[in-house]
């Protein structure tokens, strides 16, 4: 029965309109076309597994969701022991995409017991076991120990010439990371990643490794390198015929340009990575790409307020930078959080300018801050009166509670959690 399957599968190989690199008909809808009585359990694994991996680059994820447990149910313990381990991080990151929060914690945990099992199983600690502890542990947000045991699976690797663990632990490493807001190591273990990628060439590693990239200089402010590795990533997946992550280089773009101030172009990004992804299955990232929309996109919005990239965007003037005037952003900002209170003259010195107050300096350079931040910010209407953002009272000085404003996002890595602290592009 090895020999027919073996048979069969030099047959679709030869096949030109199937993909070389899987090795199976990508177009396959019914299990009866290789009939189960005619080929061994494993072998027939190994089967939707490959599959699995095919409609999960082709963005299908609820077809690759079944093959996975097809190939799951079928894998043989302990001999499939890693090829279980890489399923089980399939599933957990089709469901960590598709929000499914129940289902999720369960290949977790399977996953997790598996970890503990192999240590008994195993008649050696390989670069392979290591890593694949590694990511159990970045299930449970234990990223340092996480880091440890990737850390060990990249010496392992290296001392036992296994060029693609290799790859995954510096993929895996410049994640990890990430998540701890270490910019600067990511970037250098992405760059020891490109150096391994032109040697040995993984298609789906490369684009992850560029989307990682692109994410790492976003939140350095580095923008044109973000740009220029996000068309990377999508140009890279593109030449695999991989399209799961394409929403999300959609996505990654937008927030570059909304960093910027471009905020038109901003959400025309978003707008294409709404409609280019199934809603149904990319929930998380229909979720992340919403609330981008929601941030941004409010004509009823007078002001948009950005701390983080120092930007205003007012609904008449566009946007404007703020990049070196710190007094008069801090200022906005004081009179924007607390719309209909006061603020005297006394406790403008002690907050804006950590000083006790002192007329002789202060009145002056209060009220030429103040007029400079109105005429940067309030337009003029039809009949040249000003909109009055800020309103000076006897009681000090006042941001109209009837002004509709909205806050960026505060946090600067995009809202919209993940399950088992996985995206999809994650290595497995």
């Amino acid at each position: 029965m090895s020999e027919n399957f073996e048979n069969m599968h030099s047959t679709i190989q030869n096949d030109p309109s199937v993909d070389p690199a899987i090795g199976f008909l990508p177009e396959v809808h019914d299990e009866e076309t290789y009939s189960e009585d005619l080929i061994p359990q494993r072998e027939m694994g190994k089967a939707y597994y490959q599959l699995g991996k095919v409609y999960y680059d082709k963005s299908d994820l609820n077809k690759a969701e079944t093959y996975f447990k097809a190939a799951l149910e079928r894998a043989d313990k302990p001999r499939d022991i890693f090829t279980i381990f890489k399923i089980l991080g399939f599933l957990i990151r089709v469901s960590s995409e598709k929000l499914e929060d129940a289902q999720a914690s369960l290949y977790i945990q399977e996953a997790e017991n598996l970890a503990e099992e192999m240590t008994s199983v195993l008649g050696s600690l390989s670069a392979e076991y290591f890593y694949n502890v590694g990511i159990v542990k970045n299930y449970g947000g234990k990223f340092e120990e996480a880091k440890q045991n990737f850390l060990l699976a990249y010496k392992k690797s290296k001392e036992e010439n296994e060029p693609e663990v290799l790859a995954k632990c510096l993929l895996a490493l410049a994640i990890n990371c990430y998540n701890q807001r270490e910019f600067e190591n990511a970037l250098e273990y992405l760059g020891q990643l490109g150096q391994l990628l032109k040697i040995i060439k993984k298609a789906y590693l490369n684009g992850a490794m560029y989307l990682f990239a692109a994410k790492v200089y976003t939140e350095l402010d580095m923008y044109e390198n973000a740009l220029r590795n996000f068309s990377l990533a999508n140009e890279t997946l593109h030449q695999k015929k991989c399209w799961n992550l394409f929403g999300y280089v959609l996505l990654g773009k937008g927030i570059v340009h909304k960093r910027i101030g471009d905020f038109g172009r901003a959400l025309d990004y978003f707008q294409l990575a709404k409609e280019s992804s199934d809603s149904l299955s990319f929930k998380r990232l229909n979720e992340l790409v919403s609330n981008e929309i929601q941030d941004v996109n409010d004509s009823s919005v007078d002001l948009y307020l950005d701390k983080t990239n120092r930007k205003v965007k007012e609904r008449s003037l566009g946007t404007i930078d703020f990049k070196h005037r710190f007094v008069l952003l801090e200022i906005l900002f004081l009179l924007a959080k607390n719309p209909g209170q006061f603020f005297d003259k006394e406790h403008l010195a002690k907050s804006i300018w950590k000083d006790e107050y002192n007329p002789l300096i202060h009145d002056k350079l209060i009220y030429t801050s103040v007029s400079r931040l109105r005429k940067l910010i309030e337009p003029k209407n039809t009949k040249g009166e000003k909109r009055k953002y800020i309103i000076r009272g006897k009681d000090g000085y006042t941001f109209n509670p009837l002004v509709k404003i909205r806050f960026h996002l505060e946090n600067n890595v995009t809202t919209g959690k993940t399950i088992g602290n996985v995206e999809i592009s994650s290595p497995v």
